[in-house]
């Protein structure tokens, strides 16, 4: 970021040096071309007296009516351009632009060169009084002015492009948001939480904007913003700036909690959790937006929503379950709307915290995640979406085998729902369509094999055992004959769910021989199912 900034800086310094530089190199060949080159090399003073007095006011007149006419053309193109980022993005460019102290500093000295050149050029007379301490005095600050003024147009220009860059747009806003939450922790003045709400406000309709114009880089980094946005309200100042302010007041009238029960907004504004829930519903919102048509967005909203979830696990509990309840909510969109990928990728994410809670010692906090992917794993299945069981198994699995090394306590927990992620699809239609839990088990239970757990294998088999002998065989001949770890299109996750590892591979037969061990009629009640 610091590199971004001082980019447009250096070519702003470097366009104004090397114009002055041409310019000067300009005007002496110039000069030499008159004839005074030496004059004005050798002795400058002499060659500035010598200067026609009337023609020079005259001039600097002319300058005047330069300036002001360039500054007229400089406003309608900066107006002109700001107002069409306003329209596409959002209309706090345009309150971004017009208070920024660079507008002031550059018109400012327009209007005053203007200013002097008009007032120099209407008093002065064409002769120098005697005495005068720099004859032409004025008429030299006049023309400095007007080269400044006209110098300043490239770098000036260049400001503007580089302010309306719609990545620069961003993190300006989420500076300034982050600023009202240093100020409102230093100086307990209740505004600033109006603009931090309405900072939120212009990143999600940048976010929007963009995604409607295609521009999926500017979408995704207006979602990064409000990320970084709640965990420096984190660092900064939750549940502690909010103590002597009217948050209440200010969410009553806030479109994200007018409708929320009045106990329940004040528990989260005693947890310090006001702005996490205006961001997380804000996420929510535009993912809903998003499925099917912009699924990088959703997948960016999954991942900072389990970043934001990670960050709240040593003692902010409140924020865990928060993004845990968002997790939910994106999921059941999802299904809703038949985005099977996106809910695969959500999936992902959601894992992904379930093991960081798993390493934090937040067993319960696994063992709830795991009832939930069950829970929509099911749910998937039951509208058409198989696929998202078997996903869902597998990422149970995962969660166990992960869970053997960070918190083995959870295992046996984990393990049971694991387990019980099919138990309501049990019609024989149904059950055709769950080669995928199964190849998840087979898999579970060859890692605990080469762990020399036979005991958990055991529980797996018991599971399986009335399964038809045709599809066991199916699933072990798939596995037996799959070695690319990676899928073979390219995909988010990039993994293929029927890998075995080679020391898993070789325990494979171990584990069906207990099949092959079963009593004839127990052979013929699966053949039967």
């Amino acid at each position: 970021m610091t590199e971004s900034r001082e980019s447009p800086r250096l070519l702003a310094a470097v366009a104004f040096g090397g114009v002055l530089a041409l310019a000067v190199v300009v005007f002496t060949v110039a000069a030499w071309l008159e004839g005074v080159g030496e004059v004005f090399r050798t002795d400058p003073a002499t060659w500035w007296s010598q200067l026609d007095r009337q023609a020079a006011l005259d001039a600097v007149s002319s300058a005047a009516e330069v300036v002001a006419g360039v500054l007229a053309i400089a406003i309608t193109v900066v107006a002109i351009v700001v107002e069409l980022a306003a329209n596409r993005y959002t209309p706090k460019i345009t309150n971004l632009f017009v208070r920024h102290p660079t507008n002031a500093i550059v018109m400012g000295f327009f209007v005053l060169t203007t200013i002097l050149c008009v007032w120099v050029s209407s008093t002065l007379g064409r002769v120098v009084p005697e005495g005068a301490l720099f004859p032409y005095a004025s008429l030299a600050l006049c023309m400095t002015m007007v080269t400044i003024c006209l110098l300043t147009l490239l770098p000036y220009f260049a400001f503007v492009f580089s302010f309306l860059s719609p990545r620069n747009i961003v993190r300006r806003i989420q500076n300034q948001a982050i600023r009202c939450f240093e100020r409102a922790r230093l100086r307990r003045r209740q505004a600033q939480h109006e603009e931090a709400i309405e900072a939120v406000e212009e990143l999600v309709d940048i976010g929007r904007s963009a995604r409607d114009h295609s521009d999926l880089g500017i979408a995704m980094e207006s979602v990064n913003a409000l990320r970084d946005l709640v965990l420096a309200y984190e660092e900064l100042c939750a549940g502690v700036c909010d103590e002597q302010f009217d948050i209440a007041g200010i969410l009553t009238h806030d479109s994200d909690f007018v409708s929320l029960d009045s106990a329940a907004r004040d528990e989260l504004i005693e947890q310090g959790l006001w702005l996490q829930v205006k961001v997380l519903r804000r996420y929510h919102s535009l993912f809903a937006e998003s499925l099917g048509r912009a699924r990088e967005i959703n997948h960016l909203i999954a991942l900072n929503t389990m970043r934001i979830g990670t960050s709240a696990l040593v003692d902010r509990r409140p924020l865990l379950t928060l993004c845990m309840q968002f997790f939910n909510s994106y999921l059941r969109a999802a299904i809703n709307a038949g985005d099977l990928r996106t809910s695969y990728y959500v999936l992902h994410q959601y894992r992904s915290l379930a093991e960081e809670t798993l390493k934090a010692g937040l067993d319960d906090a696994a063992i709830e995640i795991s009832g939930y992917f069950r829970f929509y794993g099911q749910l998937g299945y039951a509208q058409g979406q198989p696929f998202l069981l078997e996903v869902a198994a597998y990422d149970l699995a995962h969660l166990v085998e992960f869970a053997l090394t960070e918190a083995p306590a959870s295992v046996d927990p984990l393990l049971d729902l694991f387990l019980r992620v099919d138990e309501e699809s049990e019609s024989p239609e149904q059950e055709t369509r769950l080669r995928g839990v199964r190849r998840a088990q087979v898999q579970l239970a060859t890692l605990f094999l080469v762990r020399g757990d036979e005991a958990r294998a055991r529980r797996i088999f018991e599971d399986m055992r009335h399964e038809r002998p045709e599809r066991l065989v199916s699933v072990r001949d798939e596995l037996l004959s799959e070695t690319r770890s990676q899928y073979w299109e390219f995909t988010d996750r990039g993994v293929n769910f029927s890998y075995l590892p080679p020391e898993q591979r070789e325990r494979v037969h171990d584990f069906f021989a207990w099949f092959d061990a079963l009593s004839p009629q127990a052979k013929r009640a699966a053949s039967a199912r």
